[in-house]
């Protein structure tokens, strides 16, 4: 069984030890999917949503919680993000979100960037609400991640964004 990484000899929780580790340029990219029912569809494609722009507010949102990252996950560090982007794509009722999130620290971005997809999620379902809570979030998954001691990583048969 692997050790666990972040328990102490007492087996309790705490922060790993980061500071031996080497600074690399890193970056990860996650993508959360959203269904949306036709009545919210309508309200997009119409620019009628009552709470305003849709794309705008989950990309913001994507981005602040990417910064805010590790106030919300316990033994996150905090890194000093140099690049949050979210994309949005709506493609008949599936809303695609995906974020990527880029360093050079000594530790990975992929619960930057999965936060940011989730939290994005989260937004488009609290913009839309008032029209239909029938809204269903369906997946967040890491996509893909780069740097570090594991070098590439990328989802089975997924494709990457182009404009990552």
């Amino acid at each position: 069984m692997a050790k666990m990484t972040h328990l102490n000899s007492l087996g309790e929780a705490h922060m790993v030890d980061i500071s031996s580790k080497s600074d690399t340029a890193r970056s990860a990219i996650a993508e959360a999917k959203v269904e949306l029912t036709d009545a919210i569809v309508m309200a997009v494609n119409d620019d009628s949503l009552p709470k305003g722009d849709l794309f705008a507010t989950a990309r913001i949102a994507g981005i602040q919680a990417a910064k805010k990252c590790s106030d919300l996950i316990p033994l996150c560090h905090p890194l000093p993000l140099s690049k949050v982007s979210i994309d949005i794509n709506l493609h008949e009722n599936m809303l695609s979100i995906i974020a990527l999130c880029k360093t050079t620290g000594k530790t990975g971005v992929e619960m930057e960037a999965l936060t940011a997809a989730s939290v994005a999620a989260l937004t488009v379902y609290d913009m839309c609400k008032g029209i239909d809570k029938g809204i269903i979030i369906r997946e967040t998954k890491l996509v893909e991640k780069t740097g570090g001691k594991s070098g590439v990583w990328r989802m089975a048969d997924e494709r990457v964004p182009k404009n990552a």
